[in-house]
């Protein structure tokens, strides 16, 4: 009961004041499952995507995290090819940042800052984790991997998964 009404709270806020970017809704009457899409950040390697996740709402929400995945394929070194990210405040306590008091809408808007902003101390793909350093070096590199990341998405459908598994 306290999920069910939490959520529609949450749903309302969505609709009325959503995040700059950030779409959310619930798709057909389904109680433990929403939708979100994320629009890709100005200056970033995701400039213009539109990026559909999914978000699996547990039982005991808010007291556990939602479980929440990329739809879309993106290439960034927190987030493995089957969509899963690794972002603290997705995990409860010792090893995450979850709490009750945080919601969707903060999520989804930390996930929008981690696209803009990987983490390279914690790679979940360790063979995209230096992209950032890179960027730096070159100017044509963002021009370059928006490229090269449809051809890798490809790649990496055919080869098994060398993600990192601390996070899951």
């Amino acid at each position: 009961m306290q999920r069910a009404s939490r959520l529609k709270r949450e749903l309302q806020m969505l609709s009325t004041e959503p995040p700059p970017g950030i779409t959310c809704w619930q798709p057909e009457d389904q109680v433990d499952e929403l939708r979100a899409q994320i629009v890709g950040g100005d200056g970033t390697p995701y400039e213009g995507g539109l990026f559909t996740l999914e978000i699996k709402v547990p039982e005991r929400y808010p007291f556990e995290p939602p479980n929440i995945r990329f739809l879309t394929p993106i290439y960034h070194p927190n987030i493995d090819n089957a969509g899963r990210i690794c972002h603290d405040g997705l995990k409860l306590p010792p090893k995450g940042a979850w709490r009750p008091s945080l919601n969707i809408s903060t999520i989804l808007t930390s996930i929008q800052l981690l696209m803009a902003e990987p983490n390279p101390d914690d790679p979940l793909m360790a063979d995209i984790g230096s992209l950032k350093s890179q960027d730096q070096s070159s100017p044509d590199l963002k021009t370059s991997r928006k490229r090269d990341s449809v051809d890798t998405l490809e790649e990496n459908k055919k080869k098994p998964e060398d993600a990192k598994r601390a996070c899951l």
